[in-house]
């Protein structure tokens, strides 16, 4: 079977990226082919080797775009939206079933005006988690989908219910692991002398690093243990931000890298850390599966993060340690704990790790989404 995949987000890399590749090759595994169909100036950071075909309508990136600009942008995007639905519709004999990978509610509302709801071929919507603000807008949009059969919603989320709803047409199924794809990578057997431990991802100024810095480094270590801080950076205001912060701590024993990592080089820099931190607080984190913690799970790295970080993982597995969401005090004490104490505890770690990496692996996401399309498997 042909699935076609309609991308419209231009991202310089990161968690969509590599989400978009888990379909690819997940499914070409299953012996499906794969296009994408993408707006006219749209700019591949990853090259997925398979066909790409152009829509006309330019893309729109929110990246440093503020203030009127970007509601100007949001406006484009929306009348550029209309326009691609209505081309894909009218292309639909050239593929088998059509996924949008990432959506949001906005996206099943320009639906509703528009002619695509009616196409014959299975149509999937991929939503990332749902907010509590936005879950009466996410299930009025979809209870008026609900009478077009092929059209199709898959929330990545941890139950079977969405805030305790549930419709016919809405799908909720577990995310996917971010795994090693270009390197060669067994997990390490056993802890390392020298602990290695890595802040990696998307710069954001919620992540507050500098109080992580400042706890972190406040904290009495029995091992030796290495510090490693990664940002790539979307907008010149959190870039500015990362720069004044490498500065602030240069003499300090933590090695930065202001940088976006790709492909082999990202997972050459996964693979080279014992453990990983995401000590960042937000309500969102409850709502959204987290990138860092889906790639830890993939490599198998223990972890330090807030509770408040997909806490049904934590629920099932113990993966690591978390702490009390914004309580830098705990934050202390936790980090403190697990590096003292990783040798004792990283036989339950990975045995937890493995067991997770099973569960939510890019095979059995494929699988589920599959089954949704309502394809059996090509190859057998």
């Amino acid at each position: 079977m042909r699935l076609a995949i309609f991308e419209n987000i231009m991202t310089p890399g990161g968690h969509e990226v590599d989400f978009d590749r888990i379909i690819v090759e997940e499914f070409k595994a299953l012996g499906h082919e794969i296009v994408f169909f993408v707006p006219e100036n749209f700019s591949f950071q990853f090259d997925y080797k398979v066909p790409v075909e152009r829509l006309s309508g330019d893309a729109v990136t929110y990246s440093s775009v503020r203030g009127l600009k970007k509601i100007f942008s949001a406006a484009k995007r929306e009348i550029n939206r209309q326009r691609w639905y209505r081309q894909l519709l009218n292309r639909q004999d050239e593929f088998d079933a059509l996924i949008i990978p990432t959506s949001t509610y906005r996206y099943l509302r320009a639906l509703n005006h528009n002619a695509l709801r009616h196409i014959d071929k299975p149509l999937i919507f991929i939503l990332h988690g749902i907010n509590p603000s936005e879950v009466d807008k996410f299930f009025g949009e979809a209870q008026r989908l609900i009478d077009y059969p092929n059209v199709r919603l898959v929330v990545l989320t941890f139950g079977d219910s969405i805030f305790g709803r549930r419709l016919k047409n809405v799908f909720p199924i577990s995310p996917p692991t971010y795994t090693p794809r270009d390197i060669v990578y067994q997990p390490s057997p056993a802890p390392r002398e020298a602990l290695k431990i890595g802040f990696y991802g998307q710069y954001r100024r919620e992540k507050k690093l500098e109080a992580l810095l400042d706890v972190y480094l406040r904290q009495k270590y029995k091992r030796s243990v290495e510090l490693i801080v990664q940002g790539s950076t979307m907008h010149d205001e959190d870039a500015a931000d990362f720069e004044r912060i490498i500065k602030k701590y240069s003499a300090q024993p933590i090695t930065f890298r202001h940088e976006g990592l790709i492909g082999a080089e990202w997972q050459r820099a996964i693979a080279d850390v014992d453990a990983l931190l995401m000590p960042y607080s937000a309500p969102r984190y409850r709502y959204h599966w987290g990138g860092m913690l889906f790639t830890a799970i993939g490599f198998q790295k223990p972890v330090v993060a807030s509770d408040d970080m997909n806490p049904e993982v934590f629920e099932r597995y113990r993966i690591g340690e978390t702490f009390s969401s914004g309580n830098v005090d705990e934050l202390g004490r936790v980090l403190e704990f697990f590096i003292n104490n990783f040798d004792q505890n990283f036989d339950q770690y990975h045995r937890s790790l493995r067991a997770a990496a099973d569960e939510y692996s890019p095979q059995n996401f494929a699988r589920r989404l599959q089954n949704i399309i309502g394809w059996e498997d090509s190859n057998g």
